[in-house]
């Protein structure tokens, strides 16, 4: 999505026309969910993307015919025939494509909001704004007889990571690939420096627990801890374990998970919280590496926040695509 709308805000400010199209609704195995956004410029140039490749030329053609009428579209793809000479879907999904013209400042992605957009009929186009309370997932709604898109935004996910050793950079360095805001803690000043970790968007020094204070985890959060020492690692888990974050991990053994688990016990953690510790963290993808760590803790990261296991893909049953 930034991708796009950053393009948008600087193809406008060039000049230039912008047609952006959005995925509004996808049935069964969609390669891009909903809410993603393909910009095309009056001069042709893409960003962004609703389907992975699919039928983004398709979309393109029907941008500029957008651009040129001013009327906005709604256009759907399924899945793709072999037999003839048309696009589609080779994954066996359907998506919906909303295309208008930007005419207007497009709301800013990062502020916790609903955008609900008339998708079709003599209103189609018509946008407003709501309260973050009033959808909890973005969807598309029948509202007053109309088809409307209901896109729930808010900053991205944060990724807290105290210890600000190699891995730490390299969980940054992924991390912000995905669009992730990134933030790295460390009591110790000469380790916290922009020349060790180039990647976190914001460096704190402090402990665990005042760290946990200011930046409050909430579901958006997935707590890493790092540290190798008792005396941060068990505040920061017992912070972490007590707030929302979705995701807590902690590097480091088997036994020395055992002996920290003891540790949390005695410091008030009850068993069902404990639970929630992804101890030792990351999935079994046999990483040796800092940035090979990387991945697999931040893999396994996103399985929790889809509620998948992360085995193979092709010895799961469920859909590929959330």
């Amino acid at each position: 999505m930034r991708e796009a709308l950053d393009a948008v805000r600087r193809w406008r400010e060039s000049g230039q026309a912008v047609a952006l199209a959005t995925v509004v609704a996808t049935r069964r195995s969609a390669p891009r969910p909903l809410g993603a956004k393909l910009a095309v410029s009056e001069s042709g140039d893409l960003a962004g993307s609703v389907s992975g490749g699919c039928v983004e030329s398709d979309v393109a053609e029907h941008a500029r015919e957008v651009l040129a009428s001013g009327r906005p579209r709604l256009v759907s793809y399924g899945i793709a025939d072999e037999q003839a000479w048309e696009v589609g879907l080779p994954c066996g999904g359907e998506i919906d494509v909303f295309i208008e013209r930007v005419e207007a400042e497009l709301p800013d992605p990062g502020t916790p909001q609903v955008v609900f957009t008339v998708v079709e009929g003599d209103r189609a186009g018509e946008r407003w704004i709501g309260q973050a309370s009033e959808v909890t997932r973005t969807q598309l709604l029948e509202l007053d007889g109309a088809p409307v898109f209901a896109e729930v935004l808010g900053p991205p996910p944060r990724l807290l990571v105290f210890g600000a050793v190699d891995l730490a950079e390299a969980l940054c360095w992924a991390a912000k690939g995905l669009g992730w805001r990134t933030v790295v803690a460390d009591a110790r000043a000469r380790f916290a420096t922009s020349d060790r970790i180039p990647s976190a968007d914001e460096l704190v020094v402090g402990w665990p627990e005042e760290v946990l204070e200011r930046f409050e985890p909430d579901d958006r959060t997935a707590v890493v801890v790092l540290t190798h020492e008792d005396r941060w690692d068990v505040p920061a888990l017992a912070g972490a374990l007590a707030s929302d974050a979705f995701y807590v991990g902690a590097l480091g053994s088997r036994r020395a998970q055992a002996r920290r688990r003891e540790q949390l016990l005695e410091s008030g953690v009850s068993e069902e919280r404990l639970e929630q510790l992804c101890g030792p963290a990351g999935l079994d993808l046999g990483a040796a590496t800092p940035a090979e760590t990387g991945v697999s803790i931040l893999a396994e990261i996103l399985a929790v926040r889809a509620g998948r296991e992360g085995g193979r893909l092709r010895e799961s049953g469920r859909r590929i695509h959330v």
